[in-house]
C-alpha cells in the first residue's frame, strides 16, 4: 500500500514537471521592452514661443513622423516639460545636436535671417529638428539631403530626410535606447 502511494506521488510529480516544462517551452518569456527593436521613443516639442512658424513646424514634425518608425514627435501639452524647445529668433537657425534623450532637453532656434535670405521655412524646421534627433550638418550637400541645410541653396524646398538620414535616426533610437545614448550637445548654427 505504501509503495502504491509512493508510485502515485512520483507519477503526479512527473506529470506536473512535464506540464510545466512543456508550457515553458511553448510560451517563452517576452523580451524586456527596452530591448524590443520596434520600441517607439516619444519626444515632446514645445513651439509656444515660435510664433509665425506653427504650420512649418507641424509640417517638419509630420515629415519626421512619417519617415522614421521608432521615434514619434508629439506636441507637449501646455505646462508640461518638452524635450525639444522650439523658439523663433531674428538670427540664423541653430539647434543643439542630440540625439535628445527622453526626459532631456534641447533647443531649436528658427531664425528669420535665413528666411530673409530666401530659405524655405518648412525645410528649416525639419532640418533643425533633425539636429535634435542627432544628425549633424552635411555641408556642402545636395537638396536631396535634408541635413545639407542652406548649402543646397534657396531654391531647395525638400523637407524630407533621405534614407541615410532616416537610418541614422532609427539607429540612434533603436530599441528605445536613446536614453542610453548621450547627446552631443554642440550648438550648430546653420548660416551659409
Amino acid at each position: 500500500m505504501l509503495e502504491s502511494r509512493w508510485l502515485k506521488a512520483v507519477g503526479v510529480a512527473a506529470a506536473i514537471t512535464l506540464a510545466a516544462a512543456t508550457a515553458a517551452q511553448a510560451a517563452p518569456a517576452p523580451e524586456p521592452a527596452a530591448e524590443d527593436a520596434s520600441a517607439v521613443v516619444t519626444l515632446r516639442y514645445d513651439d509656444s514661443r515660435a510664433g509665425g512658424w506653427e504650420a512649418q513646424i507641424a509640417a517638419g514634425v509630420a515629415s519626421w513622423n512619417s519617415n522614421v518608425d521608432n521615434v514619434k514627435l508629439v506636441e507637449a501639452a501646455p505646462g508640461t516639460r518638452a524635450e525639444i524647445q522650439i523658439v523663433a529668433t531674428s538670427g540664423w537657425p541653430q539647434a543643439i545636436l542630440g540625439p535628445v534623450r527622453p526626459g532631456g532637453q534641447v533647443r531649436v532656434e528658427l531664425g528669420s535671417q535665413a528666411v530673409a535670405q530666401g530659405h524655405d521655412k518648412t525645410r528649416i524646421a525639419a532640418h533643425e529638428i533633425g539636429h535634435s534627433l542627432g544628425l549633424p550638418d552635411t555641408k556642402p550637400g545636395p537638396c536631396s539631403q535634408l541635413m545639407s541645410g542652406s548649402s543646397a541653396g534657396t531654391s531647395c524646398k525638400n523637407a524630407v530626410p533621405n534614407a541615410a538620414e532616416q537610418s541614422r535616426v532609427e539607429s540612434a533610437y533603436a530599441g528605445g535606447l536613446a536614453s542610453r545614448v548621450p547627446a552631443d550637445g554642440r550648438v550648430l548654427v546653420d548660416a551659409p
